[in-house]
């Protein structure tokens, strides 16, 4: 499955985490359960040592299914998203150390939409249409895992408000 992308979407969030407990709160099977505010299940397809995919149930009911393309352990992975036989947007989570116990977590997406032919016609949606909605989407994903590391509870769904495409 390769995919060019012209564009893509970073956000990144520093916690008060070492590398090995950030590491398990994002590896362990269903853990968008945990922190992912629009999220309403997150269920394993398959999750051993090989292979890894999951579907993520969001809260207004769309499914998507999520294959894992690459698994570094304490270092991130990078994934493919999208409806079981539609089109794939490319994710990367990234962990980098800063000191002992603070660590930085970036995801960057690739989205499919809008950002797969000409760049001329596709700037404008992508740039008005796109880039706002998955920055705030990014923004409340990593936002939800900050707060369930502080506080060691579920994150409240639709925590930092509603999202169309999601909530």
């Amino acid at each position: 499955m390769k995919h060019n992308y012209n564009n893509s979407i970073l956000h990144k969030e520093t916690f008060d985490l070492s590398v090995n407990e950030l590491w398990k709160l994002i590896s362990k099977p269903s853990n968008l359960e945990l922190y992912h505010p629009f999220c309403k299940s997150n269920t394993p397809i398959e999750w051993n040592d090989k292979n890894r995919a999951d579907k993520l149930e969001y809260l207004n009911g769309t499914v998507l299914e999520r294959y894992f393309i690459s698994w570094k352990e304490n270092k991130g992975y990078d994934l493919y998203i999208g409806r079981k036989d539609g089109r794939k947007s490319h994710v990367s989570w990234k962990i980098e150390r800063i000191s002992h116990h603070q660590t930085e977590l970036s995801i960057e997406v690739r989205p499919w939409i809008f950002n797969q032919g000409n760049r001329f016609i596709e700037f404008i949606p992508f740039e008005f249409f796109v880039r706002p909605r998955l920055k705030s989407y990014l923004e409340s994903v990593l936002g939800g895992l900050k707060w369930h590391a502080v506080n060691q509870r579920i994150t409240p769904r639709n925590h930092f408000g509603k999202l169309a495409w999601f909530s």
